[in-house]
Parts: C-alpha cells; structure tokens; sequence
C-alpha cells in the first residue's frame, strides 16, 4: 500500500492532502515550510533524516511545565501583556542555513514578530505576540525543524549560561593520546634494535592506532561535522581540507600497520588535532575575556537619578543601582532596570527591545521593563533587579538599530573564505600528483602537508581581536562604542559636527539670571515641576538653580522639540521655551541664551544663561583643523557668534537656529558631497542628525543620554581625549593591516616548503596554529600599547 505520510513531520496524512512535486503534506504549515526551504536552496535539510519536521516522541509532552506562567516568566526577558521576547539557547546552530532558517521563524509562525541569532553564543532571540501564541508552541516550533532549545531553570535562576566544556574535554584527550604514541614512537625514530624491542613492535603500533581512535572519532570530530555541514549546504569551508587531511593520515596509517607497511603517521595525526585544538581553545579564551571586559566591566557612562527616601534627588552612576532604590524617570529617559511604577502617567516606548514603536500605557502598580523610553513627562518607579550591564549591550547592538553600514574586513574575510578552500584543495592535488609521479613515497606527506599548514584563520582573526580589544580599552577610558565597526568608521571620518548646548559648554559651571515679573512661591514650585520631566540641558541647568523643596507632579506634559514645554497642573498652564514659542514672537535684539517663561498666557518674563565653555574646546579644535573639516550648529541664536569665531580656528562653520530637522539636513548636505561625518551631541535633541552621522557621540555629563540613535557614549570628563581617540582608531586599522600582511607571508611562505616536500604533516600541525596564536598575541600587544597613548 502506497505511504501517505507528510513529506515535512512524517504524521500519516488525512484525505484531504496537499500534494507539491510528488509530495504529500498533511497541512498548509508543514507545506509553507517546505516551499520557504526550497526557495532558497536549503531542501539540504531533508537530507539529515526522513521527515525531519516531526515533534520527535520524546519532545511529546517534554514541555508541559511551558504552560506553568510562572515558569515562563522567569524564562522571559521581556513582557508587556501582549508581547513577549525570550533568548533560546540553540546547541545545533552550525552553519549559515541555520542562521538563515532561525531568523526567518515568523514566515513558519505569523505569530512570531522577529528572531535575531547570535551566533558565537549560539542563541535566537524571538519576539513573539503573546496573545496568539506561547513559548512553549515556539519550543516545539523550534524542535520539529530540527533545532530543540537547551532550557535550564537553575541556570536562569542564578543568572548563568551553562558552560560548554566539551573542547576542554576534547583538548585533554587529544593530549593525552599524542603524548602517549609520542612515548611508544621512540623506538622507530631511534631506530633502536633490542629483541625484546623488536618483538613488541606490532603491540606498539596497534596501541597507536587504538590511542588515535578517540582522537579521529571524538576529539576531531567537529572537523568531520562542520565539513560535511559545509558540503550539504553547497559550501567548501576552511575545516574541508582539515577533515580531508586528518582522514588521509589515518587511513593511510592504518593501512600501514595492517599490510605491515611501516608505523604509520599516527604521532602526526594525533599531534594535528592536539595543536589545532590547542589554537582554537587559545582563540575561545581570549574570545570570552574580551567579551566579558566589554559586557561587565566598561560600563556606559551614564547616569540616572535616585529619590532618597526624603524626596531629595541624586545623580547616580547606572551599576550603583540596586533593588528596592526608587528612581525617576524623566521624558525621553530609558528605564535602565526592570522594576514597578509607583507615580506618574507612564507613556513608553519599547522599540529599543522589540522593534515595534507604537507606545505603551502604563499605570501605578504595572511592571515597566528595562530598555523602555519615557514618552511623555516623568515617572517615579521601584527597581526589581540590579543593573544587567550585558543585557544593555546586547539591547543596544541589536542589529534592530544598526546602520546600514558594513564591515570592509567583514566583506574581505567573506571574499578570502570564499575562494580559499579551493584554492588550496587545488594546489594539494597538483602538487600531489607532480610528486606520484616524480618521488611517490612524498606524496602523502605533501597532500597533507598543503591541506593543513595554509589557513585563512589568521586573516579571520586579525579584525575581531584588534577591534575587540580597542573595544575593551575604549571602554575602560569611558568611550564606550555600540560595535567594532564604529572603530572602522572612526578611521574615515573627514568632517566633524558639534552642537553646542551641552556639548561645547558645561552646565556645571553657568550663570543664571532672571528678567521680569518676579515669581511667586506656587509659581516657583510649577516651573520646577514642570521642569522636572525634561532632559533638555537647559532644562536641567535651570531646574537645578530653582530653589524649592517641593517636588510637584504636573497633571499633563508636552515636550515640543526645538521649541519648548507646555505641561499643566490643577487650573494653571505653563509654558517654557523659545521667545517664538512662548511669546509666538523671535527676539532680533538680545542674542543671549535665554529661556521664556508665561503662565496662562501671560508672559511672565526669562531666564538669561552665560554659557561657560569647557576648557578643552580651544585644545579639541586646534588638534582637529588641520585634518578635518570642522563646524558647530546650534539650536540658540548668535548671541554668542562672535566669541566662537574669536576661539575657534577661522575655518570653523557656525550654524544658529538650527531646529532638529535642519542639523539632520546639514550633515546629508555634507554626505552628499562624500564626507564621512562624525555628529558630537548631547543624544537627545540631536538624535536624528547622529542617526544619519556615519557615526554619531553622545556626550554625558550625569544625564541619561543613553539611546539607540547614536554608536558611542562619550563621558564629558574624556572630551579633550576626542582626537586621540580618533587617531588611536585610524592606528587599529593599520594593525589589522599589518596582521593581513604577515598572515599572506605566513601562507606562502608555508605553501612554498610544503609543495617542495620539505614540511612533515606534524610540523604543519604546529605552525597553522601557532601562525593564528601569533597574529592573536601581535594584536593584543600591539593595541595595548596603542591604548597607553590614551590616557
């Protein structure tokens, strides 16, 4: 009788079948699942094994405890009631088809809004709509097409990832087994004679072979899987020639000690997977160092603001907050921590962690969630959770936010990877048949030789680690950076923009005078309250010099960008901004710095700022001129055009009343002419213009300017270190540059002497290696002492 079982998940199909090229599916799912692999060439999937989509019997009822609410909460990092975002750790990702299948989940599950891999730590991070769909159909989802979650609660109770350790176990076996035939290989390379030698000589060798067996079979193991993954999905892969070679040493090997040919090359076999090994555990572990100085130890500078149980308010740093602490949130600030809102009307934005924009209404009581922005006045909230420094590096890199911007090594280490493997399987086989030909007792020696000494990992290596380690050291002198391709953008820039507010000067150090009818107590107490919210560095100037112990809610708030406030209490309106905002008149005669205020539609009079420069500014200018086209925009007026043109460099362009819009356009003019620009703001009104900026720095100084638009937080102490820090970045490239040369030398070098039979097997297995262990140990060195010239 006929099978009619579905071609995707093996279930026997009903009457009603979908048939698609001679196949039979039980269901429009199973059916959508096959076409979306079949369009882009990944039907290789089906090769693994027959009906590869079934739920296997085990996962039948695996996970029941997903429908315990309290146990997916834990598992959750975040939940608004209708969405919902968990990161799944995936132990089967191996290879680009997994990465492509993975992050098109929504296509098997409408359901589902986004998934991102990650891949180095093998995780997918699935935003998924809650109310049509639960994590536990996204685990099953996920292990019916082959790719089941590690879940482990005692893992995400206590906060940790489950530690892989099986190349550590790999790496021990490996050596153990080349120390042991290294030790039984000593009589056959001394040649020694003795009878009793002589008379175990077959002992020694099949223990060789059998020391080799855990070696081939577990220890190399991965070589063997990530090349066959390579070669069903299509692709030649660096770990090809590796596999090819570690399987001809020991075929060959083996075939010698049977037929009583000789001892083998079971030394040069097992040393191989010990040395490679050895690279790649060097490798991991100078990977997860830089990883974790990144993520835990340079923490942004940024800070937030504590309510003291008396009502008084401190400026803290983001690490220094711990649960229980109570903290206000002003307009545009992002919640930096998980915790409940106790007052307020809460209006946030979460596209920073789900990419999806429309606002959230939140009320006293309601758990508000760390990566969320203020919308709409200031909110007072309890910190469930201490600061996760990881999860705001991982929110902020998520590839949601990220420029359209690519890696020049990136694409270089693609190109290389690309033609390399079959580059070098050709030379193997040229070369192998000149010497069958000519000396065939070299051929073996040669073919392995060529396979394992030419590697493209040093090339691959040289951009994450010098970039990787710049990361480290930028952070720790509190430039902290969204990624390493800032540091390749940092190298091209040719044209730098600065607002001024915020940026050129300091709030530490302004004067403010007031002009008009004096305000009373409760007008005080408004203005303050009003003020409050807003993050503005005006705003904040100006409510820090309002004498007033009351801290007063307003009942409405509006923020107008580039224009001012307009908020609300009881019977009284405030607004607080612009002459042309406040008094829907421009002042053409007074050119200071000044802020309108009026109550109820009575102007009611200003505040007058004196903006105090930072001292660095001339410094910073005088060592940009020379090699970069400089300019500052403003958003006040030019009452203060005179003094910027006296001390800064005459080449300088100053721009005033520049509205948000009109900086965004000025640096898309200067684009549009080629230049690459940096835009330095203070990350709040500027976001636009350092959105567009080929890269943008936000400029700390105690406010919360933490945000998706722009690539790197300055902290305000550092802003005489700008140059440097551009100089520094142009050096890292250089590096890299100087890793690509030595590491093409290594190559042919290498290739040269194992082509001409001078290279043993062993000793390829030593260099190929080393060659990357050294291009690690130059970058590292290399860009630690770069980081000293930064201080």
């Amino acid at each position: 009788m006929e099978s009619k079982n579905c071609f995707h998940c093996g279930n026997e199909c009903e009457t009603d079948t979908i048939t698609i090229e001679d196949k039979l599916f039980c269901c429009n799912g199973c059916k959508t699942v096959y076409e979306i692999f079949s369009e882009n060439d990944l039907t290789c999937y089906y090769d693994f094994q027959n009906s590869p989509g079934a739920i296997p019997e085990e996962i039948q009822g695996k996970y029941d405890f997903l429908d315990n609410a309290q146990i997916v909460e834990k598992l959750l990092e975040f939940n608004d009631g209708s969405i919902q975002v968990v990161n799944l750790y995936i132990p089967h990702i191996h290879c680009s088809s997994c990465i492509w299948i993975l992050e098109n989940l929504h296509k098997l599950d409408q359901h589902i809004t986004s998934s991102q891999v990650n891949f180095p730590k093998k995780t997918v991070r699935v935003t998924y709509n809650s109310a049509l769909t639960g994590l536990k159909n996204i685990v099953l989802l996920l292990s019916s097409i082959g790719y089941e979650p590690y879940i482990s609660l005692e893992d995400y109770e206590i906060g940790k990832k489950q530690v892989n350790r099986s190349l550590i176990y790999k790496l021990g076996v490996a050596g153990f087994a080349y120390g042991n035939v290294m030790f039984l290989s000593f009589p056959e390379y001394f040649e020694v004679s003795e009878f009793w030698l002589e008379q175990y000589k077959f002992v020694f060798r099949w223990l060789m072979f059998l020391f080799s067996l855990p070696v081939v079979f577990y220890a190399g193991a991965d070589y063997f899987v990530s090349a066959y993954k390579g070669l069903t999905s299509k692709m030649l892969n660096i770990d090809v020639p590796i596999a090819l070679g570690i399987l001809v040493l020991f075929v060959r090997s083996t075939a010698e000690i049977m037929f009583d040919l000789g001892t083998g090359f079971f030394d040069s076999l097992t040393g191989l997977v010990f040395f490679l090994l050895l690279g790649k555990f060097f490798q991991q572990k100078t990977y997860n160092f830089l990883s974790f100085e990144r993520d835990y130890k340079s923490y942004f500078p940024i800070a937030v603001t504590r309510l003291a149980k008396e009502g008084s308010e401190e400026s803290v740093q983001i690490y220094d907050v711990e649960k229980g602490d109570r903290l206000l949130i002003r307009n545009q600030e992002l919640i930096p921590v998980d915790g409940i809102l106790i007052k307020g009307n809460a209006q946030i934005d979460y596209s920073f962690v789900t990419g999806e924009a429309n606002p959230v209404e939140k009320k006293s009581g309601d758990k508000i969630f760390a990566g969320g922005k203020q919308l709409s006045g200031s909110i007072e909230m309890e910190v469930l959770n201490s600061v996760s420094q990881s999860y705001l590096t991982q929110l902020w890199s998520n590839d949601v936010f990220q420029k359209d911007k690519t890696s020049t090594f990136k694409t270089l280490n693609d190109q290389i990877g690309k033609n390399f493997t079959i580059a070098v399987l050709t030379i193997a086989f040229v070369s192998t048949f000149f010497w069958v030909v000519y000396s065939p007792d070299k051929a073996l020696n040669v073919f392995t030789a060529v396979l394992i000494i030419a590697c493209p990992c040093a090339i691959a290596l040289a951009a994450p680690f010098t970039l990787g380690n710049m990361l480290r050291i930028f952070g720790k002198r509190k430039f902290y950076l969204k990624n390493a391709t800032v540091i390749e953008q940092l190298a091209t820039i040719n044209s730098i923009i600065f607002d001024k507010t915020g940026t050129l000067t300091t709030n530490k150090e302004n004067t403010i005078t007031y002009e008009g009818t004096p305000l009373n107590t409760e007008q005080t107490i408004m203005l303050k309250g009003s003020l409050r919210s807003s993050n503005h560095p005006l705003s904040r100037m100006l409510y820090t010099s309002l004498k007033s112990e009351h801290n007063l809610t307003v009942d409405a708030y509006e923020e107008h960008v580039g224009k001012g406030i307009e908020a609300s209490y009881q019977q009284t309106r405030v607004k607080i901004g612009s002459s042309s905002f406040v008094k829907n008149q421009s002042e053409v005669t007074n050119l200071d710095t000044s802020v309108h205020i009026s109550f109820n539609d009575v102007y009611a009079g200003k505040f007058i700022f004196k903006n105090a420069y930072r001292k660095e500014v001339n410094k910073v200018f005088s060592s940009l001129e020379k090699n970069y086209e400089l300019a500052v925009v403003s958003g006040d007026n030019q009452g203060e055009k005179s003094f910027l043109q006296k001390h800064l460099p005459q080449a300088t362009t100053l721009l005033f009343n520049q509205r948000p819009e009109d900086k965004l356009r000025y640096v898309e003019q200067l684009q549009q002419q080629d230049k690459k620009v940096m835009m330095v703001g203070d990350g709040l009104n500027d976001a636009g213009a350092l959105a567009q900026s080929n890269v943008g720095i936000a400029i700390s100084e105690n406010i919360n300017v933490f945000s998706p638009a722009c690539d790197a937080i300055l902290d305000a102490s550092k802003f005489n270190q700008l140059a440097k820090y551009i100089a520094v970045s142009k050096t890292a490239i250089k590096i890299i540059k100087y890793c690509f040369i030595l590491s093409l030398c290594y190559n042919v070098v290498g290739l040269y002497f194992a082509v001409t039979g001078q290279l043993t097997p062993v000793v390829a297995a030593i260099l190929m290696p080393l060659s990357s262990i050294s291009i690690v140990v130059f970058t590292t060195i290399a860009t630690n002492i770069l980081g000293r010239k930064v201080n």
